[in-house]
């Protein structure tokens, strides 16, 4: 889709490319953390500190008591914890709902797993689903339906 949008002088809704500058308090943390030795590669599933403050978050928010040594993973953006959770849920063959528009890594993310794509299509102007035609896209075959929140790329 950048290729694409770029070939075109079209606006790219598929990533963010924010048209504003970053916060001050987050542009001043990041020179803080470097400032104070803190810019090596952590520990591949996140940082004790980081899971453990996500763990309060879910507590807070949705009351969720989750364990930050057993179920806590960060990944490396979105595109990893894509690909690691198709990769442990999906075989080749196997089927993955996908709403449509989506972002653009959806696809190779399912074809590098061996599966293959179901689209149900989001309807303009609201982004709404006909719960008929996703009833139709499920089948022996479908092992994962891909639900984000916001939706990416319509924001819904």
């Amino acid at each position: 889709m950048t290729r694409l949008a770029l070939e075109v002088d079209a606006v790219n809704l598929a990533q963010g490319f924010p048209d504003f500058a970053a916060p001050a308090e987050i542009k001043e943390a990041a020179c803080q953390a470097i400032s104070d030795e803190h810019n090596q590669y952590t520990i591949t599933w996140g940082s004790p500190n980081l899971r453990r403050a996500l763990a309060g978050y879910y507590l807070r928010w949705y009351g969720l008591s989750l364990d930050p040594e057993r179920e806590i993973t960060v990944c490396c953006g979105s595109t990893e914890g894509m690909i690691a959770s198709l990769l442990a849920t999906t075989n080749p063959g196997e089927e993955v709902i996908v709403f449509e528009p989506y972002y653009e890594n959806y696809g190779p993310d399912t074809w590098l797993c061996g599966a293959e794509r179901r689209l149900v299509r989001l309807h303009p102007p609201h982004w709404t689903f006909d719960p008929d035609e996703l009833r139709r896209a499920f089948n022996r075959r479908t092992k994962a339906i891909i639900v984000t929140n916001p939706h990416n790329p319509t924001g819904k």
